[in-house]
């Protein structure tokens, strides 16, 4: 049997303990005769067969078969299950690829140290104060990414948020012949099309490690009748079907084939919608890319069952700026007038971020801290303020102003240190504007530090409710009932730990809070699924007296 080398930096944990974890650890897998300093790494010897239960463990996290993993390499069941049987050899390139698809560095190849991810410190039990700002929607953000392809003229965003997420965006969109530019080194966004998209030049890599990039499946469209994307990644949250979208989009002419770990797409222009496009599943990506197929179709398009939620929303403003005439914003019924040909110069400012402000009246929360949120977008937080009111929260609501783009209701919150009660009902998600799938992770650290015993229902994602439990590390009492139901008794005693970063952003960002709580020293590592999706939360949440540092291994 070939040996390889096991580098793991030094300070996280060892490799038996990561694996019953199974979380996104990142390790360097080197032949055995390479040699690293002793005071940077400690070497592991293992067998194929073990680097083989690794990648079984970490595919079975992320709730994939053998044969989807199989589709993701562009190679067969039966050499899959070579691999984590430890019955095939492994190139270095090969094992880059595993660890691409599964979307986790959970095997990466290249040194620690300074190049390593990002870990964070956080000294905990202290009261923050002082004013916070709302930063741009991401979600809002990636998705008018996405609808600036339907544009032949130059678009500017302004105040998008700089993070991951839209970095792979960029990175994306660069590959395929868009140019970019940030204004004055600032967070304002020029986008500039080319003449014609170079589809074969796209960067694989960074479109596997969003899954927006299937919000390109429409604009796509219009211009091309046969492309190919690569299978979307992004967030462990398990299962996610892209049946949704395919049956968006098939009123329009579009059929789509899963082939070899691409979406084979093609359009028959003559197939055009003859009654409403009603959608079976009431989801944001959904409705934005059938909202975006109807936006340059020469005819009006009705999409029955749309989402309404913010980015929905933001979405349609900006189209709305383009000249495309949308009635029902805001509603579950759209009546879109498209324009076969979209070429204007538009400048538009994406609402502040719902999700982000729930955050951070989340940190609010769970330190009894008195904090003003700023430029709280009021209309997607109606639900979740009124259910935090009857558990017990105080908080002060100042006048309602416009956001930038004239049309989003904003105002500013301040939090009182509050004695909390578990409510009546269960905390479960719905569709716009019952409260959102995204705020359901704050709900349960919330349920922890409020007096009796909660049930929380993620009834969507299959995993996440999981990644929850990792709150009983830092002392939280969190049972779980089934894959998508918790319950939750507190008040929590928190105590400081050392925790792997889960691998699903709202989760991880809820360790992050819970750590401020917990008096003592508290480690959360590989944070780079929080940086998916926040712009400098940890400096940020530093400004108002939290102790919060980056570092990495050495």
């Amino acid at each position: 049997m070939r040996r390889m080398k096991v580098i793991a930096s030094l300070g996280q944990v060892t490799l038996p303990t990561w694996r019953q974890r199974h979380s996104g650890y990142t390790v360097l897998v080197v032949p055995e005769t390479t040699t690293l300093p002793t005071e940077l790494t400690r070497p592991v010897d293992i067998t194929l067969d073990r680097i083989g239960s690794l990648i079984r463990d970490a595919r079975r996290h992320r709730g994939w078969t053998q044969a989807k993993l199989a589709d993701a390499l562009g190679t067969s069941q039966s050499a899959v299950n070579r691999i984590e049987q430890g019955n095939q050899n492994l190139s270095v390139e090969l094992l880059g690829r595993i660890s691409a698809a599964l979307d986790s560095e959970i095997v990466s190849i290249g040194p620690a140290g300074p190049a390593g991810p990002p870990h964070l410190r956080v000294e905990g039990g202290r009261r923050l104060s002082g004013s916070i700002g709302v930063k741009t929607s991401k979600n809002a953000c990636v998705g008018l990414l996405c609808a600036s392809l339907l544009n032949r003229g130059r678009t500017t965003l302004r105040a998008v948020a700089r993070i991951e997420e839209v970095d792979r965006i960029l990175e994306v969109l660069h590959s395929i012949g868009v140019k970019t530019r940030w204004l004055s080194g600032g967070n304002d966004l020029e986008i500039t099309p080319p003449r014609e998209l170079d589809l074969d030049s796209m960067d694989i890599a960074a479109a596997r490690r969003t899954r927006s990039i299937i919000m390109f499946l429409a604009p796509l469209m219009h211009d091309r009748e046969r492309f190919e994307l690569p299978y979307a990644g992004g967030c462990d949250l398990g299962t996610r079907t892209v049946e949704p979208h395919m049956i968006a989009l098939r009123p329009f002419g579009l059929d789509v084939k899963a082939t070899g770990g691409t979406y084979r797409v093609e359009r028959n222009r003559d197939v055009q919608p003859v009654r409403p496009v009603v959608l079976t599943e009431r989801g944001d990506t959904v409705t934005e890319n059938a909202i975006m197929a109807a936006a340059r179709r020469d005819g009006v398009t009705v999409i029955a069952n749309a989402s309404s939620n913010y980015m929905v929303q933001d979405l349609c403003f900006f189209l709305s700026d383009l000249g495309v005439r949308i009635d029902g914003i805001g509603t579950t019924r759209l009546t879109i007038r498209g324009v076969p040909v979209i070429d204007r110069d538009v400048d538009y400012s994406p609402a502040p971020d719902p999700i982000e402000a729930m955050s951070l009246l989340t940190a609010g929360i769970v330190t009894e801290s008195e904090i003003t949120i700023q430029r709280v977008p009021i209309e997607f937080l109606e639900i979740e303020l009124a259910v935090l009111e009857e558990m017990g929260l105080v908080c002060e609501r100042g006048p309602e102003y416009f956001a930038a783009n004239g049309r989003t209701r904003l105002v500013d919150l301040t939090t009182k240190p509050s004695i909390l009660h578990a409510p009546i009902d269960k905390i479960h998600p719905m569709p716009f504007p019952g409260l959102n799938i995204d705020n359901l992770p704050f709900f349960a650290l919330i349920a922890a530090t409020a007096h009796g015993t909660t049930l929380v229902h993620d009834w969507v994602y299959e995993n996440r409710a999981l990644h929850l439990t990792e709150m009983t590390k830092l002392g939280a009492k969190v049972a779980l009932m089934d894959p998508h139901r918790l319950h939750i008794t507190g008040p929590t005693h928190w105590s400081a730990a050392e925790v792997i970063c889960p691998p699903a952003l709202r989760p991880a960002v809820t360790i992050l809070l819970a750590m401020l709580a917990a008096k003592g020293t508290s480690v959360l590592r590989n944070v780079y699924m929080i940086n998916r999706g926040y712009e400098q939360l940890a400096e940020r949440l530093t400004e108002l007296g939290a102790s919060i540092e980056v570092f990495r291994d050495q």
